[in-house]
């Protein structure tokens, strides 16, 4: 696998997120009341703690036992022999390795754990921490929340450690990368005078240097948070955390007696020199750092690394300036060529409303595929659904915030492509047969990129000067096509006397009410009444069930021909 960097980094947020927000505090008090709260002799333990705005869950082990651990025990073992982790095993990455205490500590509790999981409530945001040996179960455990959350999709979890070494091999970074949103879960606090963090990092640990590929074994994941007595500085590349830890090391008199180095770190002062320098001084030195020797500079000086350290010093801006450069890349090239798919959808859909394509509208013309630029549809349609499938996946990596997490930019960029692209996606469903799209067919990042968009203008009012561009306008309800195609499937179950027909004209009248609510929000594009488009097709459909008997506010609009004057924005609705 290659050892290029990230090229999306959601680290710096994730820890401006934890500090600024006082999670960092937060998070290292319970562990010092556990701390308080261990009795003699017990070996590990952890507590549930409500807080105002969340629930806490700290996991503290006995410090004579963490000591012996971590100096006896740096010993691997397979996750053939962890069953509770086997779903983190896939065929590309089929094996991982976790550090046998933390293993061993994890599956001691298992059946406390499971206890805990099943009764803790969706409802408040959920923190996962842990000190030291302490924090490597705390990282296992969340794994294991993940993967039942992947599942039920509940509250987002978020998991803290301080001071805790490396837990997994390769194959667990891996294990933990293959999902968009687990890395990001992830945020480890380290300081420079704690050993703990770098035990296992080659080369301060040459006893757990080698797996069989001959890589490094203990390989770090999620976002580092690397800390001194002179500043901080946030880490999420994989490469450069491992290198930062040796680099610490070899500051730290590594030639001293492991057994007499091994002490453990509290890391009280070190949250409060964080948290004083972010919030009381109102300055980020997490902030974003330019490509160049004297950004990468102040770096080193933040967690106490030496200048004279010039590898280390041209692997990071390498690496830095690799990511920028691909970020460049993707933010101009490849959102320009997305420009250019979106351009061709857009000439396509006014060509679509010609005489000369019998009347059809945009939805229909793609959905019957009559033409040879149809099957051009197609491909552009493909190319944008891979690309803004990838945009909200790394979106999602990021620390969720209370409004959208797209740039406007981005987010304004994506409302039109839904718009575009998804009705095209709801006529291949139905046009295979299928029923139901939005509850058994809709892409995940159509979701999000709607709910995005909500909660990013939480209240919508009609907007009148809308009429005056309706005819150029996208229908903003992206599903609408689905709600006319699941309103055509009624009508014909009603016409074969199908089902509860009481039902079925209730939620026809449904139908009904949001067209129209649609209509006076000048939210649809006036192609829906052009005479080949299916929503005309629905309303003869019904005309012909409720016959004349029957008067609405749509039956209305449809019978007089009022709907005419909906194009150029002359509807008057005080008439219909």
């Amino acid at each position: 696998m290659s050892n290029s960097p990230p090229i999306f980094c959601s680290g710096l947020e994730l820890a401006n997120l934890a500090v600024s927000s006082g999670l960092l505090s937060q998070t290292w008090d319970p562990i010092l009341k556990l701390y308080r709260e261990l009795n003699q002799g017990e070996q590990i333990r952890f507590e549930v703690y409500q807080k105002p705005n969340c629930t806490v869950i700290a996991f503290v082990t006995s410090p004579n036992l963490t000591k012996r651990h971590l100096q006896e025990e740096d010993e691997l073992v397979s996750s053939a022999f962890l069953s509770h982790l086997h779903f983190l095993c896939t065929k590309s990455n089929p094996t991982f390795s976790i550090h046998k205490a933390a293993a061993t500590l994890f599956s001691s509790l298992i059946d406390q754990l499971t206890n805990l999981k099943n009764l803790i409530s969706n409802s408040a945001p959920l923190i996962v921490t842990g000190h030291s040996v302490g924090g490597s179960v705390a990282s296992l455990f969340t794994l294991w929340l993940l993967e039942s959350m992947n599942r039920t999709e509940p509250k987002r979890v978020l998991c803290i450690t301080f001071g805790a070494p490396l837990v997994g091999d390769k194959g667990l970074q891996q294990a933990i990368s293959r999902n968009s949103k687990w890395n990001s879960c992830f945020l480890h606090v380290a300081s420079n005078q704690d050993l703990v963090p770098r035990l296992f990092v080659s080369p301060h640990n040459p006893n757990a240097m080698q797996i069989d590929s001959g890589s490094v074994a203990y390989q770090p994941f999620g976002t580092y948070l690397l800390c001194s007595e002179s500043g901080y500085t946030c880490v999420e590349d994989p490469e450069e955390v491992s290198q930062l830890l040796e680099a610490v090391g070899s500051e730290t008199a590594s030639n001293q007696n492991r057994n007499v180095e091994l002490e453990i770190f509290y890391y009280t002062e070190t949250v409060k020199r964080v948290e004083y320098i972010v919030i009381g001084q109102g300055i980020s030195e997490l902030g974003e750092l330019k490509v160049q020797r004297a950004g990468t500079i102040l770096r080193l000086d933040a967690v106490g690394i030496k200048r004279t350290q010039q590898p280390l010093i041209d692997n990071m801006e390498k690496r830095e300036k690799f990511r920028a450069s691909k970020q460049n890349v993707f933010e101009d090239k490849k959102l320009n060529k997305m420009k250019v798919y979106m351009a061709y959808l857009e000439w396509y859909k006014k060509k679509s409303m010609s005489e000369k394509e019998g009347y059809y509208g945009y939805y229909d013309s793609y959905k019957y595929k009559r033409f040879p630029k149809d099957m051009d549809v197609i491909k552009y349609k493909k190319r944008l659904n891979e690309y803004w499938k990838k945009v909200v996946e790394e979106a999602e990596r990021m620390p969720q915030r209370e409004n959208a997490p797209l740039h406007p930019r981005w987010l304004y960029g994506g409302t039109n492509y839904r718009r575009m692209v998804e009705p095209l996606d709801i006529a291949d469903y139905y046009s295979k047969g299928s029923k139901n799209y939005k509850a058994d067919g809709r892409s995940e990042h159509y979701k999000k990129l709607e709910e995005w968009l909500k909660s990013d203008t939480p209240t919508r009012k009609p907007d009148n000067r809308k009429k005056l561009n309706v005819s150029n306008s996208l229908t903003e309800d992206s599903c609408f096509w689905e709600r006319v195609e699941e309103a055509l499937m009624l009508c014909k179950s009603l016409g074969n006397g199908e089902g509860d027909r009481e039902l079925t004209r209730m939620n026809l009248v449904t139908f009904e009410e949001y067209v129209m609510e649609q209509i006076k929000n000048y939210a649809v594009s006036p192609d829906i009444f052009l005479e080949g488009s299916s929503f005309m097709r629905w309303w003869r459909e019904y005309e012909s069930i409720t016959r004349t008997f029957y008067i609405s506010k749509l039956t209305d609009l449809m019978k007089t021909g009022k709907y005419d004057k909906y194009a150029d924005g002359s509807l008057d609705f005080s008439a219909v």
